[in-house]
């Protein structure tokens, strides 16, 4: 047995997060190795320009006003707050983790990723640029990624803010890469001038639905339609669209992750309730990364919105084409809202797809049991 350590973005509040770090865990402890989860010390954001320089207290309460702004109602919004708030508590002691942070311990393997963890050119002050993201100052006998990503970094961002060097050279000292996308390889390999491994996203790589025991069954007096979206990232316009489109269908919107205008329902739950609120629903919209995943391991009908990025603001068409395109689900993305209606009409061959996802899995399983083991 080996001692693994983990360095993800276990700590941030959101499902994706937590449920991508427990089912990289999962997958470690399955290979008969003890596992914990590593901090890394944040630093200060490469982007400046509209960079969150302010202390923790002075953020949430920031957030908290944020979140009052949103057009949604005060119900929603207060469960939202409280949802929020308490989210560490309730759910991190799952992971193992503690209110302690575990930097630099001594182990045998460390694991860097998976989830954003490269993705450095950003200014989220709660991540910020640590090379420590990158390896530096470990402590392990062993340095691997797991499906690691760099987001919406590009090797042009690293080269104009001046730190494709520094990158390259810490991405050098690693003995096995594994990236999650086509942009996360290309930047390893072009600062390396090695081939990279492709791993899923370990939600897709744990088979949650038949190995978890911890998802209840949803007891559900109406049908619903899940809007899986951070809050603030849906339009008026397409809050709207969807609110007209769910009456037409005689479907309830319950609103995960994010407070919704046209949510009937915001739904405080734990991780593994989202899973079987997603298994229970009719049909999904999200435009996120791990709500197009969580439809897709649970057999749902989704339409994926894409959004383009603009200079440095947020976008997710990178990292949702690759994913999709590798599940062989490109039609389900779109631009318009207005699309929902034909693409969620459309069936998925979801025998097709775990077919893919079976392959894909036994690839990862035999890249973490050499990765380990040797």
């Amino acid at each position: 047995m080996k001692k693994v350590g983990i360095m993800s973005m276990q700590r941030i509040a959101n499902y994706g997060s937590f449920l991508q770090a427990y089912a990289l865990k999962q997958l470690i402890e399955e290979l008969g190795h003890k596992v914990e989860f590593v901090d890394y010390h944040v630093g200060a954001p490469v982007i400046t320009e509209n960079a969150d320089s302010k202390n923790k207290v002075v953020r949430k309460i920031e957030k908290g006003l944020e979140t009052f702004r949103y057009r949604a109602p005060l119900a929603h919004k207060l469960s939202f707050i409280r949802y929020k708030q308490s989210f560490a508590q309730k759910y991190m002691p799952l992971l193992g983790i503690t209110d302690e942070m575990n930097y630099n311990p001594t182990v045998d393997c460390l694991v860097i990723g998976s989830d954003e963890v490269f993705n450095c050119i950003q200014k989220n002050s709660n991540v910020g640029y640590s090379p420590e993201l990158f390896g530096k100052n470990n402590h392990a006998k062993k340095l691997i990624t797991y499906a690691a990503s760099f987001g919406n970094t590009t090797l042009e961002k690293l080269e104009k803010y001046q730190k494709a060097g520094e990158v390259g050279s810490l991405l050098k000292e690693f003995d096995a890469i594994s990236v999650r996308d086509a942009n996360s390889g290309s930047i390893v390999e072009q600062l390396t001038g090695e081939k990279t491994v492709y791993n899923l996203d370990p939600v897709l790589t744990y088979d949650y639905m038949n190995c978890c025991d911890r998802i209840p069954q949803i007891e559900a007096t109406e049908k619903y339609l899940i809007l899986y979206a951070y809050a603030g990232r849906i339009s008026n316009e397409e809050a709207d669209w969807i609110a007209e489109y769910a009456k037409k269908k005689n479907l309830k919107v319950y609103a995960i992750g994010g407070i919704q205008k046209c949510a009937d329902r915001f739904v405080d739950c734990s991780p593994f309730e989202v899973l079987g609120y997603f298994r229970n629903s009719e049909e999904v919209i999200t435009d996120t990364f791990h709500g197009s995943i969580f439809s897709v391991i649970t057999h749902r009908p989704f339409t994926t919105l894409i959004r383009k990025s603009v200079g440095n603001s947020y976008g997710n068409e990178e990292k949702l084409s690759d994913l999709l395109n590798r599940l062989g689900l490109t039609e389900r993305m779109t631009t318009k809202i207005e699309d929902t209606e034909n693409i969620n009409e459309k069936a998925i061959d979801y025998a097709k797809v775990d077919e893919q996802l079976k392959a894909h899995r036994e690839v990862a399983k035999e890249y973490l049991r050499k990765n380990l083991e040797e």
